[in-house]
């Protein structure tokens, strides 16, 4: 079946597109310019080696290359050239710092990083992947990339994953004091010498089964059903508004599945690996695509499986609750499988969620009562 909405998808030609695409290329830019000039305090640590000065002139040079282009399409097409003015001054900005000024480390001490170098990794090769899949392979053929929610969607990418380095550090020093009196230092040893393609699979297995539990009860509990209702919220369900996440659910589910990998001794590597795997596979699992996936959606976590979690049909609230491996709900009897059909609608049919993140944010603490889902 194929989606209808109310919106009306781009048309080529009108330049929108173009120039949205200008404006992003040149915050990318700008932003990942900035964190150059101090990365100590705004890029992740994890991730520093790897800036040398060819890739940051690479990358930032891609960056600009396509924005510009984009940019003077968007002028060619002179139907959005405001649009495109805006992405020129961000580009122009960026060659700015980047040409005129040499960089410089800063050598300022933090105790943990905001990690702007993931947010703009992140956003720009998922959205290199993703934004072309829904243009030319969408499920819901009607449902235009700027529907209403966009805006509050991208809010919510943005402030999510800048906590990725925040919530670590939170998380890991209690986990490190609570654990540290237990004999665990010879599981940490085992576990860390295990080769690398089994360790990760081991810990994208570990991480699932609590996830998944914790998934369970923000379902069946009330009061944390409050905070979960806003990522259910989601009727134009893309590759964007699966970050649409309550600052809560957020905290305790990232909680649930950082502290087995912290504890069991995982190396570095395969936990930097696996917040890049999870954060694809989250965002595949949301994504507008019709893409048939054959026999790997008994193995994966796919869009079509994690869809009818979203189902607007109370129904099927309660199935499909796992992250990356379907099997996991088989275990647990909460696996559904409609063949090739998809659900009708996403979101929530007995709640009308406020619009905007501000006013999502503070709704669970304003209800006085909620029904399971």
């Amino acid at each position: 079946m194929d989606f209808k909405t109310n919106n009306t998808r781009l048309k080529i030609g009108e330049g929108k597109v173009s120039g949205y695409l200008s404006i992003f290329l040149g915050v990318c830019s700008f932003l990942f310019t900035i964190c150059m000039y101090f990365p100590n305090v705004l890029t992740t640590s994890e991730f520093r080696h790897l800036y040398t000065e060819t890739f940051v002139e690479v990358f930032v040079f891609a960056l600009l290359i396509l924005g510009i282009g984009f940019a003077l399409t968007s002028f060619v097409l002179r139907k959005k050239a405001d649009i495109a003015l805006i992405g020129l001054g961000f580009l122009s900005a960026t060659l700015l710092l980047f040409y005129l000024f040499p960089l410089q480390t800063s050598e300022v001490s933090t105790l943990f990083t905001i990690g702007l170098d993931w947010l703009v990794l992140d956003i720009f090769f998922t959205s290199v992947i993703f934004i072309p899949l829904e243009l030319f392979l969408p499920k819901r053929l009607n449902q235009t990339k700027f529907h209403p929610e966009w805006r509050t969607d991208l809010a919510y990418f943005i402030y999510s994953h800048l906590l990725v380095q925040i919530l670590g550090i939170i998380i890991r020093t209690p986990a490190v004091i609570s654990f540290s009196g237990l004999p665990i230092a010879e599981i940490q040893s085992k576990v860390s010498a295990i080769a690398f393609p089994i360790q990760l699979f081991l810990a994208l297995l570990i991480t699932d089964l609590f996830q998944w539990t914790i998934h369970f009860l923000f379902h069946k509990i009330p009061l944390l059903w409050r905070f979960h209702a806003i990522h259910h919220s989601i009727k134009d369900i893309d590759w964007l508004a699966g970050s649409r996440i309550h600052i809560v659910d957020l905290i305790v589910v990232r909680s649930f599945t950082f502290i087995p990998i912290y504890i069991l001794g995982f190396s570095n590597a395969v936990f930097l690996t696996y917040l890049v795997w999870v954060s694809i596979q989250a965002v595949l699992a949301h994504s507008n695509t019709r893409i048939n996936f054959g026999f790997l959606k008994y193995i994966l976590v796919t869009p079509q499986y994690h869809h009818w979690h979203h189902s607007a049909d109370p129904e099927y609230y309660d199935k499909n609750f796992a992250i990356h491996f379907p099997f996991i709900d088989m275990i647990f009897g909460t696996y559904l499988d409609k063949g090739d059909k998809w659900p009708s609608e996403t979101g929530l049919n007995e709640t009308e969620m406020p619009k905007g993140i501000i006013k999502q944010t503070i709704q669970p603490f304003k209800l006085n009562k909620k029904s399971n889902p």
